[in-house]
């Protein structure tokens, strides 16, 4: 566009310059004939005439390759721009997924009934009332009666604790169909993202997928410990409870025979 415009104003200056040398000439042969100057003098204004408009050519040429250097900046300009445009633009929406809900639903899943879960604060002093030392069965030995209602509490704190991590493990299976929904939404994205902050963004919540995806699994480590310290707490007391109480009997006061007493069976 602009290589098109210079050429045209390069002929009309020689056109120009063409048509004043044939106006010199005719003027200087009028001037010969009546006398009112010479022909050497009008040649001599030509040729400075002629250098005049070279001149002036000149400049013009220069300007035109200035606008033109000119147009090529902003051009470049408008580049940067679009760039910076492109690479600031953010995501027009964020996927985070139901994290806080899952969670609150793992917690409460766990602690059900009389089992021991890992979200519990006091998970240690209830593993102490609940299963007592070979210390206290020696100062405490139960009696027939609520030695049944220790063994019922015993029962339902391991069958509880078990069936709570067993639904805690299910709970995590069936959410593995919402969570890729999820990363399938986040890679779609990430293949879309046509800036570096889009691109930011994307990698930022896939991050915090993953720590999701971590908290989740220390929820079902720690429950699964949970269940494995209270199977083995209700184990060792039991065995201690039969220690306890083969001491006692072992360790009884024996009744001496009276004598003369016969020792026979009594039907």
């Amino acid at each position: 566009m602009l290589d098109r415009t210079s050429t045209t104003h390069k002929w009309f200056a020689v056109l120009t310059i063409g048509a004043t040398i044939v106006s010199s000439s005719n003027l200087a042969r009028a001037g010969t004939a009546t006398g009112a100057a010479t022909e050497w003098t009008q040649l001599a204004n030509n040729a400075q005439l002629i250098d005049l408009m070279k001149s002036s050519g000149l400049q013009v040429d220069n300007q035109l390759t200035q606008i033109s250097q000119l147009a090529e900046q902003i051009q470049n300009q408008l580049r940067i721009y679009q760039n910076m445009l492109q690479n600031t633009a953010q995501l027009p929406n964020h996927i985070w997924g139901e994290v806080e809900a899952d969670l609150n639903q793992l917690r409460s899943i766990v602690d059900q009934g009389q089992s021991i879960a890992f979200s519990m604060g006091n998970a240690d002093d209830v593993l102490k009332q609940r299963f007592k030392s070979y210390a206290d069965l020696k100062t405490s030995l139960p009696n027939a009666e609520s030695f049944s209602i220790t063994y019922q509490s015993w029962s339902d704190t391991n069958r509880d604790t078990i069936g709570s991590t067993l639904k805690a493990a299910s709970l995590t299976a069936d959410q593995f169909d919402s969570e890729e929904s999820t990363m399938s939404a986040l890679r779609s994205m990430s293949d879309s993202a046509n800036g570096q902050v889009k691109a930011l963004q994307v990698g930022h919540e896939i991050a915090a997928q993953q720590v999701t995806q971590m908290q989740k699994l220390r929820g079902l480590v720690s429950q699964q410990m949970t269940m494995m310290g209270t199977w083995l707490q209700s184990e060792q007391t039991d065995k201690d409870l039969a220690q306890t109480r083969r001491e006692k009997f072992f360790n009884a006061d024996v009744t001496t025979i009276p004598s003369g007493q016969k020792m026979e069976p009594r039907w």
